[in-house]
């Protein structure tokens, strides 16, 4: 029973965490839609495009490593939210450079529903969110 109880010691670190990670993942859902052009979600939902879902669902993804990497290695809640601002910073400027370095028309792909540029989107959104995460050790 004892063993129980010190496993569980940590529950209510693990729910405000969670909490907040939750929190912090809908918050970067409207701030990346914000940002981006096209509405993901009519995109998604009405017109079915995969492209702009492989695109969003890689965003969602990669903050979310972050989101990991912030809360593995914060020392406090406040510290873990700062972390969470930075990765949504790094997330919006991974769509940054794929918009105007690699594929200036990126927009007008996704909204044409080109595969291949949602894969480019969704794959740089992903391997920021790795980096980001792995560079949130200190």
């Amino acid at each position: 029973m004892e063993a129980i109880a010190e496993s569980l010691e940590g529950l209510l670190s693990f729910v405000v965490y969670f909490a907040g990670s939750l929190a912090l993942l809908i918050v970067f859902k409207f701030i990346y839609a914000l940002i981006t052009p096209h509405d993901e979600w009519k995109l998604v939902k009405d017109d079915k495009n995969i492209a702009a879902a492989v695109g969003f669902v890689g965003a969602i993804i990669g903050f979310a490593l972050a989101l990991g990497g912030a809360a593995s290695n914060s020392v406090s809640l406040i510290d873990f939210a700062i972390w969470g601002v930075v990765a949504l910073f790094a997330q919006s400027l991974a769509f940054a450079i794929v918009r105007f370095l690699f594929m200036p028309k990126i927009v007008q792909r996704i909204n044409d529903n080109e595969i291949s540029a949602g894969v480019i989107l969704g794959g740089v959104s992903i391997a920021v969110g790795l980096l980001n995460a792995a560079c949130m050790t200190y």
